[in-house]
């Protein structure tokens, strides 16, 4: 695995069904804010750091990836399990979304957590609705934040929620996600959160095929063409490579491999400063290809940086 990289710095729920399960393993679960934040401040007054890996669950070796770096840091390692509804849109598939606690909980013994923080939607959200948002207004407007309107919102607030029950001082995310973990370094950073924030790189299927809990979602023929997404971005990647910068001629790269899946359809193909993720007028080194696509009924999404 290569090497992280460390940046200092009013809806209705349906019913919880993140907490579905019946673990009886030997990781401790705790369901409480109030017994989350006893535990890492009982850690923290021992000397030990604290290290959260959030996730919605259905944990895959993308998450394993980002569990075992945890471990580096050498201290109390708490996996959060929530399927956060305030991320999801209308026409997104929160109900459907993978939900297995207890596979999730001997995930965690295996690896070797300490602690599992897996609240309900009530612990996390007390009054059944949200008025508070967490809201950043630059890098979260484009792509993901366009095409999925509040997702980020959604995302800022919980993670803030999170960071202030758990009290971290580092939290680990994906590159899978870029767009996400750009827009929480910033948020870290306006807020003067005491976090590090670790990246870990994308971890892939054999085939290439970045690991995500909406891969379950893939029928077995949907499944064959999934690769299309990481096919589109090695094109780029070579055309690169070979001298070609102009933005426009490797979006359209990607626009015409994925058109050559049939269950494929592109949401969106873009090249960004991998800071600002500003569409840029010339490619270089460093540079981030973005790229969402239906496969499918599934939206997946990749990256790649030049």
């Amino acid at each position: 695995m290569e090497g992280a990289d460390v940046y200092h710095g009013g809806a209705h729920f349906l019913r919880d069904a993140a907490a579905s399960g019946r673990y009886s393993g030997c990781v401790k679960v705790l369901r409480a804010a109030g017994e989350m934040q006893a535990a890492s401040t009982e850690a923290k007054r021992s000397g030990r750091l604290v290290t959260l890996v959030p996730t919605m669950g259905a944990l895959h070796e993308g998450h394993i990836a980002l569990i075992r770096h945890a471990h580096e840091q050498q201290g109390l390692v708490v996996v959060s399990i929530y399927v956060n509804p305030t991320q999801f849109g209308p026409d997104d598939d929160f109900k459907h979304y993978p939900r297995d606690l207890d596979a999730d909980c001997h995930a965690c013994e295996r690896e070797n957590v300490d602690l599992v923080f897996a609240p309900s939607d009530e612990e996390m959200y007390p009054s059944g609705s949200v008025t508070t948002w967490i809201e950043e207004a630059k890098l979260a407007k484009r792509f993901e934040g366009e095409k999925r309107p509040g997702h980020f919102c959604g995302v800022c607030t919980v993670v803030a929620k999170l960071f202030n029950i758990v009290q971290p001082n580092v939290a680990i995310f994906g590159k899978k996600d870029y767009q996400q973990l750009k827009v929480i370094e910033r948020m870290v950073r306006d807020l003067r959160y005491p976090v590090g924030i670790a990246s870990v790189p994308t971890v892939r299927e054999p085939d290439g095929l970045a690991a995500s809990s909406r891969n379950q979602h893939l029928t077995s023929a949907d499944r064959a063409q999934a690769t299309v997404l990481w096919k589109s971005l090695g094109v780029v990647r070579d055309l690169f490579n070979h001298g070609e910068h102009s933005p426009h001629r490797l979006e359209a790269a990607v626009t015409r491999t994925i058109s050559l899946a049939p269950v494929a359809r592109l949401d969106y193909a873009a090249v960004v400063d991998a800071e600002t993720l500003e569409p840029v007028h010339e490619a270089k080194h460093g540079d981030v290809v973005l790229v969402a696509a239906y496969v499918g009924k599934t939206r997946l999404i990749d990256n790649v940086i030049l």
